[in-house]
């Protein structure tokens, strides 16, 4: 069955599937620095933990010359349990201090991924969320979905955004993520999706 991605994207963004907090606030954010180092807490770290600390991180500082000023156990421990913590917080200040030198956060995935401990998928969030630059930013969500419904055949999530890179509509790029970490979250889950509530399921090759 070929996929319909147009139906498929208009009904999710109609859905009443419920998104985190966390996603919730990354949309608010439309500030390149405070998607970057949100997403940096969130790698390998679930959305229930993630939105609390980025909340008390944002209580030390919202801009990179305030959070360079912190120390690294005052913010390890505003942190704290994101996964990874320490290195993390250490992470984000040196980053901050490279900001503050350079004047901005880079608009380009390839300046991006050159700040220590950030990939393609953070990048290309922080060009999506925070510079609203067409950019498809792919997590475990996106890239099992993709697969399940028989958009892509791909074997990880650099595979995915590039094969998305090349059929996805542009018009899609921005929204998909949120779209697809939601429904991921809520219905297509990676153990026992829940298939017979899933409002897209008569588009779905169901490729598990």
């Amino acid at each position: 069955m070929k996929v319909d991605i147009d139906k498929i994207v208009e009904i999710l963004k109609k859905s009443d599937e419920p998104r985190s907090e966390f996603v919730n606030l990354m949309e608010e954010f439309k500030n390149p620095y405070l998607v970057l180092i949100a997403c940096i807490l969130s790698l390998r770290t679930n959305d229930r933990t993630t939105y609390p600390a980025t909340l008390r991180m944002l209580k030390l500082g919202k801009t990179p010359d305030e959070i360079s000023r912190c120390s690294t156990e005052e913010l390890s421990k505003a942190i704290y349990p994101v996964g990874f913590y320490a290195n993390k917080a250490k992470q984000i200040i040196q980053l901050s201090k490279e900001i503050v030198e350079m004047g901005k956060v880079p608009d380009t995935i390839d300046e991006l991924i050159k700040f220590n401990g950030v990939g393609r998928k953070t990048a290309n969030l922080v060009l999506a969320k925070g510079f609203q630059i067409p950019a498809i930013c792919v997590d475990v969500h996106v890239h099992r979905i993709s697969n399940r419904l028989g958009y892509v055949k791909t074997k990880n999530p650099e595979e995915t955004e590039f094969a998305l890179r090349k059929i996805l509509p542009k018009k899609y790029w921005l929204d998909i993520n949120t779209l697809l970490v939601t429904h991921g979250q809520n219905i297509c889950k990676p153990i026992k999706p829940l298939c017979d509530k899933c409002p897209i399921t008569d588009f779905c090759n169901k490729i598990i």
